[in-house]
């Protein structure tokens, strides 16, 4: 009995590979964690764990028809990698872009695809984080050890978008679809469609589709502001008529748009009104003046209080304009069978009901963390930075700004990390964690997001 135990707990053992850092996710911020951690730690063991069959996360998840990023890719993209196409790039873009960074700096070696973690428990005796996760390709359970985790996962469900619960929808007779999970055999060929939703992913869908469609129709409870303009940068294009380098160009393009951006942010602030006459006039010169702005793109909130999606070539007002598209602004009472009854009592026939009703918030990824068997509740801790955790020993979290493009403080923070890890190796130090200072104790909180 003995030696069967010991054997089994050998190969136990044996099965359980540590590393120094474990990232959890392959998209955007796990690939750009894994390259700084290579390039500013080198001999740094890692790995990179992602629960998809491929790298790219948000743009491999999302597949409806023409999704595309909603921030330009000179800040998008990451300082390292110059950028040379359009600003506002599609998912396959961005994904082959993303390629050739795990292609060009050698990660591809140190990510696991179709690993789901499950659990992350951190030991104060071994200084250890202890991580279990399943292939989902095999069913596999597969543990790991690592000194630090870098959680880039994302923050909301991958498996699932967010669909309220409406009255009726079971009645509905024609199909009802999330873009986060588009079907392949959908087809809206001449078909009346109802998207429901204003935000980023309808201004992107809607054009998209609207040739094939019979007629579709963008029903929002209330408007959102949106910004128009070319995809096209011309200081980029000046500086490649110059022939100046990609890398000088990724850089100046970077701060002219920063530069901007922060410029922008602080009108809306200041001068809110004229800022909000901008957003407007810009509708309104492809709309035309009979168009009516005040019900369907008058936001009953001054700009930059919610994110604004940039509109490319005004292709969404232009797929209004052509009659292809239009919007309702109304409150949805039921389905029925044959569509949506509104809370006006109006009624909007449909085929196909497309939920774009944004996502299902999930910020540490469904993983049940444990600090020395103690359940951990993360509302329970204050953030340090926006990127670690009270009482959370050597764990970071990657989440991107608000006003500005999700990579630039992946970057940010990175750059932080490796500090951080570099740092405690010149220390001796083999565990970190924030912390209130006595005078911070009494001080007023307030919710991450």
């Amino acid at each position: 009995m003995n030696v069967i135990a010991t054997t089994r707990t050998a190969s136990a053992a044996q099965s359980i590979e540590h590393f120094d850092v474990l990232i959890v996710g392959a998209g955007i911020s796990g690939v750009g964690s894994a390259y700084h951690l290579t390039t500013q730690l080198p001999g740094t063991s890692f790995v990179v764990l992602e629960s998809q069959e491929t790298f790219g996360g948000t743009w491999v998840t999302h597949r409806y028809p023409g999704i595309r990023s909603d921030s330009d890719l000179y800040t998008f993209g990451y300082r390292f990698k110059p950028w040379t196409s359009a600003p506002i790039a599609t998912a396959a873009e961005i994904r082959a872009y993303m390629g050739e960074v795990i292609a060009e700096n050698g990660l591809e070696k140190h990510i696991r695809y179709r690993h789901r973690i499950s659990s992350a428990s951190w030991s104060s005796k071994t200084n250890l984080w202890t991580i279990e996760a399943v292939r989902t390709d095999t069913g596999q359970a597969l543990t790991f050890t690592a000194n630090f985790l870098w959680m880039c996962q994302g923050y909301y469900r991958h498996s699932e978008g967010y669909t309220p619960e409406w009255k009726g929808m079971e009645t509905f007779e024609g199909r009802i679809v999330h873009p986060q999970r588009w079907p392949d055999d959908l087809d809206l060929s001449g078909n009346r469609v109802v998207v429901i939703g204003s935000g980023a992913t309808a201004a992107t869908l809607i054009p998209a589709i609207a040739e094939k469609c019979g007629h579709v129709t963008m029903l929002q409870r209330s408007p959102t502001y949106f910004r128009t303009g070319r995809n096209a940068i011309e200081l980029a294009e000046t500086l490649r008529q110059l022939q100046i380098s990609e890398e000088w160009i990724h850089e100046i393009v970077r701060r002219k748009i920063l530069f901007d951006q922060d410029t922008f942010t602080r009108r809306s602030f200041t001068e809110p009104e004229v800022v909000k006459d901008e957003l407007l006039g810009g509708i309104r010169a492809v709309l035309g003046p009979d168009y009516d702005i005040e019900t369907h793109f008058t936001p009953s909130y001054r700009p930059w209080r919610q994110r604004i999606a940039f509109v490319p070539d005004a292709d969404l007002f232009q797929a209004i304009k052509s009659g292809k598209a239009s919007v309702v602004t109304d409150e949805i009472d039921r389905f029925t069978k044959a569509g949506i009854l509104l809370k006006s009592g109006k009624t909007l026939d449909a085929d196909i009901i497309i939920t774009a009703t944004g996502f299902n918030l999930n910020m540490l990824g469904d993983i049940a963390f444990e600090i020395d068997g103690m359940p951990l509740d993360f509302a329970e801790t204050v953030t340090y930075r926006g990127m670690m955790f009270t009482g959370v020993p050597n764990m970071a979290w990657v989440f991107g700004y608000f006003r500005a493009s999700w990579t630039l403080r992946t970057d940010l923070v990175a750059d932080f990390v490796c500090r951080l890890l570099a740092h405690m190796k010149n220390k001796g130090a083999k565990k970190v964690v924030p912390a209130l200072r006595p005078q911070e104790s009494n001080m007023p909180l307030q919710s991450a997001i």
